[in-house]
C-alpha cells in the first residue's frame, strides 16, 4: 500500500523541505522514491530496485516497482547508490543523500533499450570444454544446498542467418557427476537416482530461440534425462563474441539457467525419503556457462 500511495503524495509547500513529500517516517529516518518509465514514458512495473549504502557497500533495501512504476524506501541518514533494472533494458544507477525527517520527491528514471551485442556469425560453434562449465544446485533435504557439476560433455550451436532459427545440442555424460563427496556421488549415479548404467546420457536439443530483449534469449527445447523427455526453457544471456585463446580463435559466450523438477523425470524422491535416504530436494537449478569456438558450415552437426 505504501508504494501505491506514493503516486498521490504531494511536495511540501514553501518550507526548507519543499522538494520532499509528506510521508510518515520512522524516528530518525528519511525516505526517497523513484518513478520508473520506458522511453515512451510508460510506467515500468516489476522493475528491480537495489539500494546499497556507499559507506559499507552493503545492500540495505530492494524490491520491485509497483504497477505504476513507483518504489519507495525509508532509510537511515547517509549516502546511497540506487540501481534500477528491468529485463532487456539498460540499468540506471543514481546516488541519493538521505536526511532524517525528509522524504525526497520521487526521481523519474527512464530505462533505455539494452544495447544488443553483435550476434555471432552464422556457422557451427563447438563447446570448448576447458572454458565451459555445466553446474547444478540442489537443496539437500532439511539442510544446506548441494553444489555439483558434470565434467564430461560435448555440444555446439549452429547459428543460422536468422538467429531465431539457430539450434543448440548438448550431450552430458551422466556418470561424470561430481559433488565433492564420493559416497553421495556414487548414490546419485545409482539406480536410486540417475541410474547411469541404463541411462548414460543427459541430452538437450533446442527447438527455437525466443528473443527477450537486450542480450537475453529463451532457448526452448527438449531435455532427456533418466529415460524421460520434457520441454524446458533455458533463460540465456548472450555475453558476446571475441577473438581469444592461444590461437586467437573466434569465440562466443553465454550463460543459460533453468529450474528442473526431479519428479518430471521420474526421479522418485518420495520413495527415497521413505527409505530414509536424504539426498537432494525436488528442485534442481541447472546452469550452463558456455564458451564455444567457431567452425565452418562444413563441420559435422553437434551431437544429437
Amino acid at each position: 500500500m505504501v508504494l501505491g500511495l506514493l503516486r498521490r503524495l504531494r511536495p511540501h509547500g514553501a518550507s526548507g523541505a519543499a522538494s520532499g513529500l509528506t510521508v510518515p517516517l520512522p524516528d530518525g529516518a528519511g525516505a526517497f522514491g523513484c518513478e520508473t518509465v520506458d522511453v515512451l514514458g510508460q510506467p515500468l512495473g516489476a522493475a528491480e530496485v537495489t539500494v546499497t549504502a556507499l559507506d559499507s557497500h552493503r545492500v540495505v533495501a530492494g524490491g520491485t516497482t509497483d504497477p505504476y512504476g513507483y518504489f519507495m524506501a525509508a532509510l537511515p541518514p547517509g549516502r546511497y547508490s540506487v540501481m534500477v533494472a528491468a529485463e532487456g533494458l539498460t540499468p540506471v544507477r543514481e546516488t541519493v543523500d538521505i536526511t532524517a525527517g525528509v522524504a525526497l520527491a520521487p526521481v523519474r528514471v527512464t530505462l533505455q533499450p539494452g544495447r544488443q551485442l553483435e550476434l555471432p556469425p552464422p556457422g557451427t560453434w563447438l563447446f570448448d570444454p576447458p572454458h565451459t562449465a555445466i553446474r547444478f544446485i540442489a537443496k539437500h533435504v532439511g539442510m544446506a544446498h548441494v553444489h555439483g557439476r558434470f565434467t564430461r560433455f560435448e555440444g555446439g550451436i549452429r547459428v543460422a542467418e536468422n538467429m531465431a532459427d539457430s539450434q543448440v545440442s548438448v550431450r552430458i555424460d551422466a556418470s561424470s557427476l561430481t559433488t565433492g563427496n564420493r559416497t553421495r556421488d556414487n548414490h546419485l549415479r545409482s539406480a536410486d537416482f540417475l541410474d547411469v548404467g541404463n541411462y548414460p546420457y543427459i541430452d538437450f536439443t533446442s527447438t527455437r530461440f525466443a528473443y527477450r530483449g537486450g542480450s537475453r534469449w529463451t532457448l526452448h527445447g527438449t531435455l532427456t534425462m533418466h529415460g524421460t523427455s520434457r520441454s524446458v526453457g533455458l533463460d540465456t544471456e548472450y555475453l558476446g563474441t571475441v577473438n581469444g585463446g592461444y590461437e586467437q580463435e573466434l569465440r562466443c559466450a553465454a550463460l543459460a539457467k533453468a529450474e528442473l523438477h526431479r519428479e518430471d523425470f521420474t526421479l522418485n524422491w518420495r520413495s527415497m525419503l521413505a527409505r530414509g535416504i536424504a539426498v537432494v530436494g525436488p528442485t534442481v537449478q541447472l546452469e550452463l556457462d558456455v564458451q564455444a569456438m567457431y567452425r565452418t558450415h562444413d563441420t559435422p552437426t553437434p551431437p544429437q
